[in-house]
């Protein structure tokens, strides 16, 4: 029972501080990932904490829901669109990434090959978590964005696959081309089919059932147990993850009803948020910056080799994916070569090796070192890339528009504020009678210029039209909830008055992700170039 408490008590500790840096956060700018792996470096600096990442935590318990968020919610339509990029960059590109970092690290460590190609496929999965959330922050295009979650999410797999593989050609000391590729795809392919049936099987479920509940609770039975079944046949897990949420995320929410769609994508968002959070918050708590500092020369070597890697993959095949097919080029390709950022998969990969595999804690100090750099180098300066290259969604016109909204709306609560005080007799009437003239004739000014911005400016009518809409059915959610809180109406008119309002704000999120996207770059036309080209 004490034992129970203890760790009850830890994970509400792990949760305060997570909601903390998240409060925090907002008024840095810096990225929520990068501020939490901080925070566990200071908490462990100042009093150190007996926890441990072991592979089955991060594995089998945090990865399911992150790889399922991020799948679900990714357009099938989009991934068909970007698949050649995405797939380019997820299986010959983690291919090339195991075999550049393991040479380089093999001359440089001097650590035999063998064991320098294990740490070449443990480094080879990206985690660009930072990366995407200055993408949503920003406004950068949404096809910049398909191509890096897409990436991550199938490199993911593909880099478990191919550590399976080394680690047993490292520890049998026998290498077979044709047995290595039927493995390969046998692991790869099993873990896919997996996915896909078992998607496609509670997407019918989902489809005959309609209650939220039931249907939230099978997307989450649906996470875990592809990956657990899909380890018992000794397929690829994480590949049946990605696949069930493909699947299940373009299928599903189509025998779904609006309330359940909300319900849902809701309730993955913060299962995604929480686990992200956890993860780095307790790869900082992990950390020895003494062990670090003494092996910094094997990780400064890591670090060259994971970036030689990365530029090689991005540079070298996105001129190869452009000479095969020109109407699908691999754009860019600078924000994917500093966007490669390792995580939460490397570091389960490299903990997953047993205590007797040769050189097992340097390899462990070399990926936790790689693993800081790239969340504190590349992940803090991703912005000012994204600025410099002209990626950032935001036109001149949204910023007056902002820009405007914000006089307006500081206005009219400075107005507010002067006439409470006045009410209540905080100062005299001539006061008030001489600075009302004023703000309203600031507020009229700045409220005509918005006026015109809004209507000059279509997209920026269309946004201000979404927004309103969405606030009008909320507050009609709210009046309803109050209605039904307050034994007004039934249980029966509730839930159809719900349903209605639902409906309005899923049609709602479907424009949104049409071409009415606030902060949306539209794509170069066959005459133009891309910047980051």
């Amino acid at each position: 029972m004490e034992t129970f408490l203890a760790a009850e008590t830890l994970v509400i500790e792990l949760l305060l501080i997570v909601s903390l840096v998240a409060i925090v956060v907002r008024r840095l700018r810096v990225p929520y990932t990068v501020a939490l792996v901080l925070a566990g470096l200071v908490i462990t600096a100042q009093q150190p904490l007996h926890i441990k990442l072991t592979p089955e935590l991060i594995l089998a318990i945090f990865m399911p829901p992150l790889l399922f968020e991020a799948a679900f919610h990714l357009d099938l339509d989009e991934l068909r669109h970007n698949l050649l990029p995405i797939v380019t960059l997820a299986i010959p590109g983690v291919l090339i990434t195991t075999l550049i970092i393991g040479g380089i690290t093999a001359i440089g460590t001097g650590m035999s090959l063998a064991t320098a190609m294990v740490f070449g496929a443990l480094l080879s999965a990206t985690d660009p978590v930072s990366v995407m959330a200055f993408f949503r922050q920003l406004g950068a295009p949404r096809r910049l964005a398909s191509i890096v979650e897409g990436e991550s999410l199938f490199n993911d797999g593909t880099a478990v696959v191919v550590f399976r593989i080394a680690l047993a050609i490292a520890v049998s000391r026998q290498f077979s081309l044709v047995g290595s590729v039927t493995n390969f795809l046998w692991l790869a392919a099993g873990g896919l089919v997996v996915g896909s049936v078992l998607g496609w099987v509670v997407s019918k479920l989902i489809a005959r059932v309609d209650d939220y509940l039931i249907e939230t609770t099978l997307t989450t039975i649906l996470a875990y147990g592809a990956y657990l079944l899909a380890e018992r046949l000794h397929v690829s897990g994480v590949l049946a993850v990605v696949a069930a949420g493909l699947v299940n995320g373009n299928i599903g929410p189509a025998g779904m009803s609006p309330t359940t769609r909300i319900v849902i994508f809701n309730f993955w968002e913060y299962v995604a948020f929480v686990a992200n959070s956890l993860v780095f918050l307790l790869i900082g708590l992990d950390i020895n910056v003494q062990r670090i500092v003494a092996n910094w020369s094997a990780i400064l070597w890591a670090i060259a080799a994971v970036l030689v890697s990365r530029a090689v993959v991005v540079y070298g095949l996105s001129w190869i994916v452009h000479r095969i097919d020109r109407s699908a080029p691999l754009p860019y390709r600078h924000v994917l070569f500093w966007g490669g950022l390792r995580g939460a998969v490397s570091l389960a990969l490299v903990l997953s090796l047993s205590a007797d595999f040769p050189q097992r804690d340097l390899l462990a100090v070399m990926a936790f070192g790689v693993v800081l750099f790239t969340l504190l180098a590349q992940g803090t300066t991703m912005q000012f890339l994204l600025k410099r290259l002209g990626l950032v969604g935001r036109t001149t016109l949204q910023l007056e528009y902002e820009r405007n909204q914000a006089r307006v709306l500081a206005a009219r609560a400075a107005f507010r504020r002067l006439e409470q005080l006045h009410a209540d007799g905080a100062f005299s009437a001539y006061t008030w009678q001489e600075l009302v003239p004023q703000l309203e004739y600031y507020g009229r000014q700045v409220a005509t210029e918005l006026q015109d911005l809004v209507k000059r400016e279509p997209t920026l009518r269309s946004r201000e039209m979404l927004l309103a809409r969405r606030e009008m059915l909320r507050a009609q959610r709210s009046a309803v909830t109050t209605l039904l809180r307050d034994s007004v109406i039934s249980d029966e008119v509730y839930g159809e008055m719900i349903h209605q309002i639902d409906a309005g704000l899923v049609e709602l999120e479907r424009m949104e992700e049409g071409d009415l996207l606030f902060g949306e770059t539209p794509a170069p036309t066959s005459g133009e170039t891309s910047t980051a080209d």
